[in-house]
């Protein structure tokens, strides 16, 4: 019934600075524009294969009321080359550390605030396993 994760909507507060850190700080390719009478009003970037990013201009800050996004994972296929990468970049990123279930994970924020993890399966990761993540957070 489903292929795959088709795309996501995020917000932008400044447009340009989020079209910036998706092509030039993550390094992913734009796809096409959009706008909304005769003004840029947002962008698709290719996320891998056929998933994207959709973004679009908000204009409003972002409110605790109006934070249904809580964070978008991206899978890499090299979490050090990625963290290398992205410092390199000039772009603050944690350091990897192993997540909960069994994968490899990086934390970065977008210019607006979105929060994104950057995960690197294993072989003993939970999305293969199907074992149960028991957290504690």
């Amino acid at each position: 019934m489903f292929k795959r994760l088709a795309h996501i909507n995020i917000g932008a507060t400044d447009l340009a600075a989020s079209e910036r850190f998706y092509t030039e700080i993550l390094g992913m390719t734009k796809a096409f524009d959009f706008e909304k009478d005769g003004e840029p009003f947002g962008f698709y970037v290719n996320a891998g294969d056929t998933t994207f990013i959709e973004v679009f201009i908000h204009h409003d800050p972002p409110t605790s009321d109006n934070m249904m996004l809580k964070h978008i994972c991206l899978e890499v296929e090299d979490i050090d080359e990625v963290v290398n990468t992205i410092r390199s970049r000039g772009w603050e990123i944690t350091d990897k550390k192993m997540g909960a279930d069994q994968s490899w994970q990086a934390w970065i924020t977008d210019p607006s605030g979105v929060r994104i993890e950057l995960m690197q399966y294993t072989d003993k990761s939970f999305q293969f396993t199907g074992e149960t993540c028991k957290v504690n957070w």
